[in-house]
């Protein structure tokens, strides 16, 4: 999925993950918590939403990209 531009500023040390709203569009989900991520992420995915998990945000970067590794951790 493509990264628009976001109308927003991105909060360093909370999660992230999109929600595909259409053709071309998505929505961007945050908590703060990253148990909260995965629960939200995982109700998403439940409901049969395509997401897409971006993972943490460092101030320059996502880290933490790989959904299953996190919920692992």
């Amino acid at each position: 999925m493509r990264h628009a531009k976001k109308n927003f500023e991105l909060r360093k040390g909370a999660y992230y993950f999109n929600i595909k709203n259409g053709f071309n569009s998505a929505i961007t989900i945050r908590r703060i918590e990253k148990e909260a991520a995965i629960e939200t992420y995982k109700r998403y995915i439940k409901a049969k939403k395509e997401c897409e998990w971006l993972g943490k945000w460092t101030g320059s970067e996502f880290v933490d990209s790989n959904f299953e590794k996190v919920v692992a951790a």
